[in-house]
């Protein structure tokens, strides 16, 4: 093995890339010493995109809590309109939050900036206290009988991975749908309370609604590298759901997708051959190409565009699959499904916001007018990521019954 190829694997090993240039300095030269931190660059970048983030850090201050407001420090969600969940006490508790009722961006700090809003109720845990919390876009927490008072059962969906633990929410009239089920999954380092927000109107219009957890979600089995493969593998899951559900007597299924749940959703639709009992599709801020995803956050961490299409390499490749640590090849370029959209075959309702931060939506865009016999567009200005429903739920729950009628 050469200075180079040593350089290269050591590179692969480093949290950024003025390490990695620094190995390299001296020992082959200006030319190695930039092509290695282009190689850390590109592999942090990869691994960040891949690793399952279990433990997330608080986001939020809490400033001042009253009988039914809480005050916060003022950042761009805590001002978002709509309704919203808070964990604290070190994620044991949940709280609701409602609407803005009061602002004071006047301080020259933005620390000082504050926001008051309303206090819906505690969901459970200790009381809500001045301190820090995370916020978080499901509203909804805990099960479908705490969140919403619905019968459900704890079902087990076998996959390849093993048994995925599984909610199963009977329709509130079996009668209104004989055999149709919905299917729900969720996005990327997210909880399956991300998509409770949908029961509620499934339930009314006579679905069961099938909620499973997928590999490496925390309680569930992992995967043989423990990586998110961004679709590519989580598809199995889902197709393991569609089996399971047609087992029990299910006739007719729509799938139902939240950002990287999207990205599942479609590769399942092409991969599996249980595809035939999938009638129709919603998808809510969808990753519909992840090579559109990964340019944009290159470009919000200043990521040169070289190194983040070597990221896309040392994921692609068997040879440097390693490297990025995933067991199998992540093909970027079959997940862009603007540049595949002839072989899309299912009715689709795409639900996505302008204003969507962390998964543009130009591709949902593309795709509705590459598409327009099967793919109808919800544009959305205002909301953040997957939160529309958050801030205008008859409109969102309108326009989901609304396709699923039709």
């Amino acid at each position: 093995m050469n200075v180079v190829e040593r350089g290269l694997r050591r590179a692969s090993s480093l949290v950024g890339p003025r390490t990695g240039a620094a190995l390299a300095v001296g020992a082959v030269g200006t030319a190695v010493a930039s092509a290695l931190a282009s190689v850390a660059t590109a592999t942090y970048f990869a691994r960040r995109v891949v690793t399952v983030e279990a433990d997330q850090k608080d986001d939020t201050h809490v400033l001042e809590v009253g009988a039914d407001t809480v005050t916060l420090r003022a950042e761009p969600h805590t001002l978002s309109p709509g309704r919203y969940g808070l964990w604290h006490d070190g994620g044991e508790a949940h709280v609701r939050v409602g609407e803005v009722l009061d602002t004071d961006l006047s301080p020259r700090r933005a620390a000082d900036r504050t926001v008051v809003r309303e206090l819906l109720g505690s969901d459970f845990g200790a009381p809500l206290q001045p301190g820090t919390g995370r916020w978080d876009a499901y509203y909804y927490a805990g099960d479908p009988g705490s969140a919403l008072g619905l019968d459900y059962d704890d079902v087990f969906v076998t996959s390849d991975v093993g048994e995925l633990p599984t909610w199963k929410v009977p329709p509130a009239d079996e009668a209104k749908r004989p055999g149709a089920w919905a299917i729900l999954v969720h996005g990327r380092s997210a909880r399956r309370q991300e998509t409770l927000r949908a029961v509620p109107v499934l339930h009314d219009l006579g679905f069961t609604c099938l909620i499973p957890m997928y590999r490496n979600d925390a309680g569930a089995p992992p995967s043989i590298d423990g990586r998110y493969n961004l679709g590519l593998s989580e598809w199995r899951d889902i197709e393991a759901a569609i089996r399971y559900a047609l087992a029990h007597g299910a006739q007719d299924i729509v799938l139902f997708g939240w950002s990287m749940g999207g990205a599942v959703v479609l590769q399942t639709l092409d991969r599996s051959d249980t595809r035939d009992h999938v009638s129709k599709v919603v998808l809510d801020c969808p990753v519909i190409d992840w090579g559109d995803v990964l340019r944009h956050h290159a470009d919000l961490n200043r990521i040169p565009r070289s190194a983040e299409l070597l990221a896309r390499t040392l994921m692609g490749k068997k040879a440097t699959r390693h490297l990025v640590g995933v067991a199998e090849p992540i093909d970027i370029a079959i997940t862009n499904w603007v540049a595949r959209a002839h072989e899309l075959r299912h009715p689709i309702l795409l639900i996505h916001s302008r204003t969507d931060g962390k998964v543009p939506y130009g591709p949902s865009e593309e795709l509705a007018k590459a598409r327009p016999d099967l793919v109808q567009l919800d544009l959305w200005d205002g909301p953040m990521h997957c939160r529309e429903w958050n801030t205008d739920p008859e409109r969102w729950e309108g326009r989901v019954r609304e396709f699923l009628d039709a």
